[in-house]
């Protein structure tokens, strides 16, 4: 299911008066993956934060398809961290269908049948029965996208999953994701401070200013899809690339 996302206004002050947003407002499309971009420390994590419910906003609201989300976290929006966070007691295929399992949704046979068949658009066949220490860095992160994707969110966040990945990694996960998107078509917030990583990837890119942080411009990506690595050396890309730094600067 692909919700629209809306963010009016909202401002997050923490204790001891740290203003990290303030008037930060931002639209984002059902199906659509919309990047946000902006240099560290200029609050697009506090933004992804409050959008999945892990804290309040102190101003503004935020709507999923026109309703208020709730001030805490639920299986409608669910986040991939940075850092890999697959329960290692568990095989991959255990992890992915640990959600649906716990929460009802599916039974046991019905959530492997469903795995295997996402595990299998993710070449991850292979290592299903395998434990997450068995696994390259970037098979992890595919794997936390399939049990993300396996508790049918109406929004998927993703906080610089592919931060730390070598370079050659990083260009299979982009090429990974863009193909988990384009079949799933859910909702996607994808928040980085890699200029190249924010146009391969987004239909739209938000730029943030610095601190306290709010949406400076939009920008559309009118490349066309599928996209792969030879987009990065395009007259267009490096175009859509300068604007953004830009808008950065």
């Amino acid at each position: 299911m692909s919700s629209a996302l809306s963010i009016r206004d909202v401002g997050k002050t923490y204790a001891g008066d740290v203003n990290a947003l303030d008037g930060c407002s931002l639209d984002v499309e059902p199906g659509e993956l919309h990047v946000i971009a902006g240099r560290s420390g200029c609050g697009k994590t506090t933004l992804l934060n409050a959008i999945a419910g892990f804290h309040a906003i102190t101003d503004g609201e935020i709507l999923l398809d026109g309703d208020p989300l709730p001030p805490e976290p639920g299986g409608d929006r669910v986040v991939v961290f940075q850092h890999n966070a697959l329960f290692p007691w568990r095989t991959v295929l255990e992890n992915v269908i640990y959600g649906p399992v716990v929460q009802g949704r599916l039974t046991k046979p019905q959530a492997r049948a469903a795995a295997r068949e996402r595990l299998a658009h993710a070449g991850l066949t292979d290592v299903a029965d395998q434990y997450p220490a068995a696994l390259s860095s970037g098979l992890q992160r595919r794997a936390e996208i399939v049990r993300a994707l396996m508790n049918e969110p109406r929004v998927l966040l993703l906080d610089e999953p592919f931060r730390g990945m070598d370079q050659l990694t990083r260009s299979v996960m982009h090429e990974s994701l863009l193909e988990f998107h384009a079949r799933e078509r859910t909702t996607v917030v994808f928040i980085t401070h890699d200029i190249d990583e924010a146009v391969f990837l987004g239909s739209r890119v938000s730029v943030m200013t610095a601190r306290p942080g709010r949406v400076k411009a939009t920008i559309d990506v009118d490349l066309p899809r599928p996209r792969d690595f030879r987009m990065l050396t395009e007259p267009e890309f490096t175009a859509l690339t300068g604007r953004v730094m830009e808008e950065l600067a």
